[in-house]
């Protein structure tokens, strides 16, 4: 049984034999990962550090998963840097962390509203196949912006097509000894994937560069390197930048705020699922908003849950959000006590660690099934990923959230429809383009509409039947709706009803309702329609629409008897 969910309030202390490992073990994952995120955001690799502890810290405090861990993530770093990158944050390292930072605020304020207000429904507005499409086009564009890195060079092209081909003109200016360091982080990545024990592969393949450039001193033979990181832990302060930034960054505050969301929901309710819990998605929504403030005022920048740390969190024993403050705590030890561990870690070694996260984006899988199923859903999800490359990543949010709305209004517009027949062997009505050996009575045209009727597509349902009464041989007598997909009726809906109605009877046809909804039943009364419709034939199932406007007994009808 599923039960509710508190995280610090009544916390045992002999849990902590479980947390504390469970939290040095994640802190392996937190520091290479969150350093290179924020590199990937056009930040300092420390300022992922500061991202950490305060989020990890602010969510403890007030989240409502057990297992869930916030900080840094490949899908919403590229979405700053996009973000960032216009405002000048390229020419001064300070400027960009004052702009993250005011960026995180304005993105927590804006989830902390949402969630209050119970709006934490906006994550669904990116659908399944665009979300699909706009990782797959964020992936794409990680790899590009991380190959000049892995190559040991450095780029100002802000674009996909810009980033590929400034690499390529710089591929004469790679560093040998940066690009052999990045190789190998990505073969140690790659091949801890593939065996039988779960390995920290990110702890080791990050010492293990930086235990290369230090034996071989490659910092002073050119490779690039993060450098010393600065001592301690920054004070609290409110990111400011001038007002005129605020504008830009609140637009680009949405996309990213739905992409956190979307993210954070899915993997929270996951997790929980998974043992047993139930999180309540706008308590979510608030939690990982004052994480966000939180990680503005302590130089950082907006984050999101992490499926792949959550997923370590959990594999290493952990039971609470104690988790999170332990690693919280080592990364701060870290910073106040041995700061200079990580000056020679190389930044090959960091585009390694993100490309191998982008690839891990990418969802082929579900594209094919697509291609089999949905050929639909798969062009949205084809065109998330084109507006995403080449129109830019904030851009490309935007694209994928009209194509989502697009094609939720598209079902509506031109919903499923199809004529029925009794399939022998078979439960119920069942279309007859899908199974040609179904069986239809002459005379009588049995139709479903799937989606209610409103001004938008009540057009389109009387022209459609109609089609369906001219192309009908021999000539139909009944024309019988079955209505248990139209949840709605709008006035301009029930005013075409009441001319479909007129026009077949005028023609001698009769028509009549199945399984229509009492609500609406009343509802077309309540228009007071021409003709008889508010008054007219509404039956309980087709059997009984059947025998009432044939004057037969439903096995004699020539169909097989319908199944209880």
């Amino acid at each position: 049984m599923a039960r509710s969910v508190s995280t610090l309030p009544g916390y045992r202390p002999s849990a902590l034999r479980q947390d504390l490992p469970a939290g040095l073990a994640l802190t392996a994952l937190l520091v290479p990962q969150g350093m290179a995120y924020a590199t990937l955001a056009g930040l300092p690799a420390v300022t992922g550090l500061y991202t950490t502890i305060a989020c990890l810290t602010a969510y403890a405090l007030v989240g409502p998963s057990r297992i869930l861990v916030l900080g840094p993530d490949s899908s919403v770093s590229p979405l700053i840097f996009a973000a960032l990158i216009p405002l000048g944050a390229a020419d001064d390292p300070e400027t960009a962390i004052a702009l993250a930072g005011m960026l995180a605020v304005i993105v927590g304020l804006m989830e902390v509203g949402l969630g209050a207000a119970r709006f934490g429904f906006v994550a669904s507005l990116l659908s399944k196949p665009v979300q699909i499409g706009y990782l797959n086009g964020l992936a794409l564009v990680i790899i590009a912006g991380q190959l000049p890195t892995l190559f040991g060079f450095s780029t100002d092209a802000t674009t996909f097509a810009g980033e590929v081909s400034a690499f390529a003109r710089g591929l004469d200016t790679a560093d040998a000894d940066a690009l052999l360091v990045g190789l190998g982080t990505l073969a140690v990545l790659i091949g801890v994937s593939f065996l039988p024990a779960r390995v920290p592969g990110v702890l080791i393949a990050v010492v293990g560069a930086t235990v290369v450039v230090s034996l071989f001193d490659l910092a002073a033979k050119g490779v690039p390197v993060v450098g010393e990181l600065p001592q301690g832990l920054p004070r609290p302060a409110l990111p400011w930048t001038d007002l005129s930034d605020v504008g830009p960054l609140a637009l680009a505050a949405v996309g990213i705020v739905l992409v956190s969301l979307a993210d954070t929901i899915a993997v929270s309710t996951a997790f929980a699922a998974r043992r047993g819990e139930h999180v309540d998605p706008d308590r979510e929504i608030v939690a990982v908003g004052l994480g966000n403030v939180a990680t503005g005022f302590f130089r950082g920048f907006a984050v999101s849950a992490s499926s792949s740390r959550t997923a370590v969190a959990e594999e290493s024993g952990s039971t609470s959000q104690v988790v999170g403050l332990v690693g919280a705590a080592t990364i701060a030890l870290l910073l106040v006590a041995a700061p200079g561990l990580l000056k020679n870690l190389p930044n090959s070694a960091l585009a390694a660690v993100v490309i191998v996260a982008a690839f891990r984006l990418v969802d082929l899988r579900t594209l094919r099934r697509l291609a089999r199923a949905r050929p639909t859903s798969l062009v949205l999800s084809l065109a998330a990923t084109l507006g995403v490359v080449f129109l830019g990543v904030l851009e490309g949010v935007i694209v994928a959230v009209a194509l989502s709305i697009l094609f939720f209004f598209r079902r509506f517009w031109w919903p499923e429809d199809e004529q029925l027949g009794r399939v022998p062997g078979l439960r119920g009505w069942h279309s007859i383009e899908r199974f040609p050996d179904a069986q239809t009575l002459p005379e009588v045209l049995l139709y479903r509409f799937e989606a209610p009727l409103f001004f938008a597509n009540a057009r389109v349902f009387e022209e459609r039947v109609r089609d369906l009464v001219r192309a009908a041989d021999p000539p139909v007598e009944t024309v019988v709706l079955q209505c248990e997909a139209i949840s709605d009726i709008d006035v301009t809906a029930a005013d075409v009803l009441a001319e479909l109605h007129q026009e077949l009877e005028d023609q001698g046809i009769e028509l009549v309702f199945v399984e229509l909804r009492d609500r609406l039943q009343e509802l077309l009364a309540s228009y007071h329609l021409h003709g008889d419709v508010d008054e007219g034939p509404f039956y309980r199932s087709v059997k009984e629409a059947l025998e009432a406007t044939t004057g037969r007994r439903f096995k004699d009808l020539g169909l097989d008897d319908e199944p209880a």
